[in-house]
């Protein structure tokens, strides 16, 4: 990823923090990013793209930060990948807040960001080295837009330093989620190492 592609993600979340996600528009981004205002709508045509570009961002951070074969159970792995995340979204936090503030009253908006969080849980699954592959990894990603998406409500009134009710709340979240699994005869996808000593 670029520097440039960094100071404009800084600039978005600055523009909707200030602004609402109404309020993003090529001049800002521009002003604050210092990316002209002509490249910016050539590179992102539609303001989606620049989600899509946080949610790549958030994600690289993810796996930049995994070390491959740490071992535990699917579970653990996922619920560091999601913590991870959850990290990565620190530095945004007021945009981030008011983007999620914004999507309860835009149905639109929120319909438009699934595909986005589809693939965004993939990138997770990858990450904690779990298959996201074909049917079943599509409906392992679909169980954890859900997983994601309780624990950002937790965050969102979180403004503890450890974030344990968010923790908490991811907790209770992945047990509901293995529940729904285990209903719907749903394996892991477990591609990590087999560690004997597990």
């Amino acid at each position: 990823m670029q520097t440039s592609d960094t100071k404009l993600i800084d600039a978005l979340f600055t523009v909707i923090a200030d602004h609402g996600w109404r309020g993003v528009t090529p001049g800002r981004l521009a002003a604050l990013s210092g990316v002209p205002a002509g490249e910016l709508v050539r590179r992102f045509p539609s303001r989606l793209d620049l989600l899509r570009l946080h949610a790549d961002w958030v994600a690289t951070q993810v796996a930049e930060g995994t070390v491959p074969g740490q071992g535990g159970t699917p579970r653990d792995r996922v619920f560091d990948v999601l913590m991870r995340g959850v990290d990565a979204l620190l530095p945004h936090r007021a945009g981030m807040l008011r983007l999620m503030s914004d999507m309860r009253r835009d149905g639109v908006l929120a319909g438009a960001l699934a595909p986005v969080l589809q693939r965004s849980m993939g990138r997770m699954l990858d990450a904690a080295e779990l298959d996201s592959s074909g049917l079943q990894g599509g409906l392992r990603a679909a169980g954890l837009v859900g997983v994601w998406l309780m624990t950002l409500r937790a965050w969102e009134k979180d403004d503890s330093v450890d974030m344990g009710t968010t923790m908490a709340a991811l907790d209770r979240a992945l047990d509901r989620a293995e529940q729904t699994a285990r209903s719907l005869r749903l394996e892991p996808g477990d591609l990590a190492p087999q560690n004997i000593a597990d």
